[in-house]
């Protein structure tokens, strides 16, 4: 059976649960959900769950070491699960995408997103799937930093619940058609 390691980025604990930067663990939430699944285990410093796609097995992790150290746990679990970085994929917030717009890319940097700046750190490598899912940045004065340590506005909210299961869908297609069906069918 093949594997597929699927992490979303965020910051552990229920002070963070609903935050702009915590998108990444809404999505596995989302995608856990569809089979009932539920975040139980912890392995390498993150929170786990299995689920099963057609003959793929995907390990959803949530990892618990806070936003800016994501790297040490992916790093760890790619090597224990003894998996290529392209059987994995990271999902995570952007500032620089409206609300709720899904980008998925097979690679790049990390446009100042300091979770996933650690992966690329850790990994040695900007080659790493990932779905970014838009949060939008502040108006006005207020720092970028602060601005993803709260939760969503209402309005925001509803936009970011309506693609929670477009982005699991993503994730799916990613696993059983490849990123490039899933990037001509998702990004929009």
């Amino acid at each position: 059976m093949q594997r597929f390691l699927i992490a979303g980025l965020g910051n552990p604990g229920i002070k963070y649960e609903r935050h702009r930067h915590n998108v990444g663990f809404m999505v596995l939430d989302e995608l856990a959900s569809r089979q009932n699944a539920t975040f139980a285990g912890s392995r390498g410093k993150s929170l786990y769950s299995t689920i099963q796609i057609h003959n793929t097995q995907l390990v959803l992790v949530k990892p618990q070491t806070y936003m800016n150290r994501s790297g040490e746990t992916l790093q760890n679990l790619l090597h224990f699960y003894r998996l290529p970085m392209e059987r994995a994929l990271i999902v995570f917030d952007d500032l620089d995408l409206p609300t709720a717009m899904l980008r998925m890319r097979p690679y790049g940097g990390s446009a100042g997103h300091k979770g996933m700046q650690s992966i690329i750190d850790r990994l040695g490598s900007q080659t790493i799937p990932r779905l970014r899912i838009g949060i939008d940045r502040p108006t006005g004065p207020m720092n970028p930093a602060a601005y993803v340590l709260l939760p969503f506005d209402n309005e925001q909210q509803e936009l970011i619940s309506a693609v929670l299961p477009r982005a699991a869908d993503a994730i799916e297609t990613f696993v059983i058609s490849g990123i490039q069906k899933a990037m001509s069918t998702f990004n929009n």
